[in-house]
């Protein structure tokens, strides 16, 4: 069952506002604990975690910047 395209605006706000905030925290935490690795590598774990967060959500954010294709175009 897909999402409609309300839903999936409302979902993708409170990802964005809510869920990434919590997950920057999470993240910076986790690397916080760690002894600092050398800067290419602690570059590719910035850029991993950076990107790895919205894979799951690929299909929220999906059409979401687009007209609502349910609307009337009346």
């Amino acid at each position: 069952m897909s999402m409609s395209y309300k839903s999936r605006r409302r979902w993708s706000l409170v990802i964005l506002l809510v869920g990434l905030p919590v997950y920057i925290g999470v993240v910076w935490f986790i690397l916080s604990l760690i002894p600092r690795p050398p800067i290419l590598l602690e570059l590719a774990l910035y850029v991993f975690f950076g990107l790895a967060w919205a894979l799951p959500f690929k299909n929220v954010f999906k059409g979401v910047g687009k007209a609502d294709p349910d609307a009337d175009p009346n």
